[in-house]
């Protein structure tokens, strides 16, 4: 798996704990292991993230997501001969972070609207992805669909409030931006698909910033998580429409994936409220 292990110091005395294993730091891909490279970026998060204070409580439900990502890049499948094998392999950590929320229980689900619906969008997300898998066969429109669902339940549950018309403003003009470096690119019903779907993931963008606060001291680490989430689903959807449409994205399929399954896992965990509800609201 091209993995490295920590090694251990001869120096240490018998009475010295023993040094904490991390996984290596991800360096720049070499041109035939794109998937290695992906592998330690996952383990390096993975390894970050557990030992977070903050988010201890929630690192155990979220194991079985960092594993079924690890077997992906593992795998890593060809895309040219699509199955429903690799569909599986793909959906597979989408299908864990469902188990992630639904182990918090039905009874959260039911009364955080906002959690409900993330979920609603990640069970939409695994139905795209497994279009995308299918995509030269002519299924690639019926990704997109999926995948605008999603970004309209995931701003429903990032909410409409605070406003912040400034960040709005913002995301408007990278989205405008984007689609005219685009529009030369686009033919036929891409042409106004494409300009939809931008409108839609720049005003879910728009929603995750305008929730941080970080001004006003108002921020949660949930709200921080949705935000930094929703910014990799852009980065993550950006490559595929440069990689599609525009000109050939070097290790294209590892910089869509690895962004995409962490903007995944951090929006389904910005669904978790680890603060008093009430004083963040009265704070507000």
């Amino acid at each position: 798996s091209g993995l490295a292990s920590g090694d251990s110091d001869s120096g240490h005395s018998s009475s010295a704990p023993p040094p904490t294993w991390c996984p290596p730091s991800p360096c720049c891909c070499s041109s035939g292991a794109p998937a290695r490279a992906a592998l330690r970026c996952v383990l390096l998060l993975s390894c970050v993230f557990l030992k977070t204070t903050t988010v201890k409580s929630e690192g155990p439900k979220l194991v079985p997501f960092f594993k079924a990502t690890c077997v992906y890049f593992v795998l890593w499948l060809p895309t040219s001969s699509p199955s429903w094998f690799s569909a599986l392999i793909k959906c597979l950590p989408i299908f864990c972070l469902w188990v992630f929320l639904l182990a918090h229980g039905i009874n959260f689900l039911v009364s955080h609207r906002s959690a409900s619906r993330i979920l609603a969008g990640l069970i939409f997300s695994a139905v795209g992805d497994a279009f995308l898998i299918w995509q030269e066969q002519g299924y690639f429109i019926h990704g997109l669909l999926m995948f605008a669902i999603t970004h309209i339940l995931y701003s429903s549950a990032f909410g409409m409030k605070p406003l912040d018309l400034k960040a709005g403003l913002l995301m408007g003009v990278v989205s405008s931006s984007c689609y005219a470096f685009l529009y030369s690119y686009l033919s036929g019903p891409f042409t106004y698909l494409v300009a939809v779907y931008i409108a839609l993931i720049g005003f879910m963008g728009w929603r995750a910033v305008a929730g941080v606060q970080l001004c006003n001291d108002l921020w949660t680490w949930t709200k921080l998580s949705a935000c930094v989430g929703a910014m990799l689903f852009m980065v993550s959807d950006l490559t595929i429409a440069l990689n599609k449409f525009c000109f050939p994205v070097p290790y294209s399929r590892f910089i869509i994936m690895a962004t995409y399954y962490a903007a995944q896992m951090l929006i389904a965990l910005s669904a978790v409220e680890t603060r008093d509800e009430e004083d963040f609201r009265k704070r507000s």
